[in-house]
């Protein structure tokens, strides 16, 4: 049977591929149009997820025992390592995004899945690590792929996403202030092969279905839950959707509600 945790840094490595060779062919004045990450054009996207992954292959290699910039913040601003790759080429960007992300995988193959890594919060597990750079990739590749007018593919990989949406459910209170609800949730999704992923007990009250796309899409807030399919029952399930966030830091700002 094949490692999980191998297979896990696998389609880490598959996501990043299929955002680099999806912007591949974009044309150069289309890496510099705004994003839905308000204040990041397409470049600056790319130059997050090389900062952070360079940062996580130093955490995830020893050489440095937390997390070091790349956050971003509420009000959209850039790292100082964003702005100042404004002046590199693209060629330059996507080298240093691809160096990063090999730096990264050298980095966590070797590892225990159940090694700790510090990281923005309390500190996670190797597998968790992994996972939440692969929720990265595509969360802010959405945003690139926006700017860029590329229309996404989504896979089966988004199984990852909505495993760390549904786990963080208590973070996600904890992070705005709030009790956690503790009333049982049953999540249950399509994923894009057609399979279903299925979280939670059977007879739970509250519910969540959908399409997967769509609820990793409301649990990385790129998207407001109202604007999705997903349908959810009252109460615990929908006061979910309102607050989700797989990522770790303070609360992000979410997306507006567009119907």
């Amino acid at each position: 049977m094949p490692d999980a945790y191998q297979q896990l840094l696998d389609d880490l490595v598959a996501e990043q591929q299929y955002l680099d060779a999806q912007l591949a062919d974009t044309p150069d004045d289309d890496w510099q149009r705004d994003t839905p990450c308000r204040g990041w054009m397409v470049r600056d996207v790319i130059a997050h997820l090389a900062e952070v992954d360079d940062n996580a292959a130093a955490v995830a290699s020893g050489a440095t025992t937390r997390m070091d910039g790349g956050v971003r913040s509420a009000d959209g601003t850039r790292s100082a390592l964003q702005d100042s790759s404004r002046h590199m080429t693209r060629l330059q960007l996507v080298d240093w995004w691809r160096a990063a992300r090999q730096r990264l995988q050298d980095a966590l193959r070797p590892l225990d899945a159940r090694t700790r890594l510090p990281w923005a919060g309390p500190p996670m597990s190797a597998r968790s690590f992994a996972t939440a750079r692969l929720m990265e990739c595509w969360s802010h590749g959405l945003d690139a792929l926006d700017g860029a007018g590329v229309d996404p593919i989504h896979s089966d990989r988004l199984q990852h996403i909505a495993h760390l949406g549904y786990i963080t459910r208590q973070f996600a209170y904890q992070t705005r202030g709030l009790e956690p609800n503790d009333e049982l949730l049953r999540v249950e999704l399509t994923l894009p092969s057609g399979a279903a992923w299925l979280r939670g007990e059977p007879d739970a009250a509250s519910v969540i279905r959908g399409s997967a796309p769509d609820f990793c899409r409301v649990v990385t807030q790129r998207i407001h839950y109202k604007d999705t399919e997903l349908g959810y029952t009252p109460g615990a399930a929908e006061e979910f959707l309102q607050v989700a966030q797989a990522f770790a830091g303070p609360p992000g700002e979410g997306r507006a509600q567009l119907r």
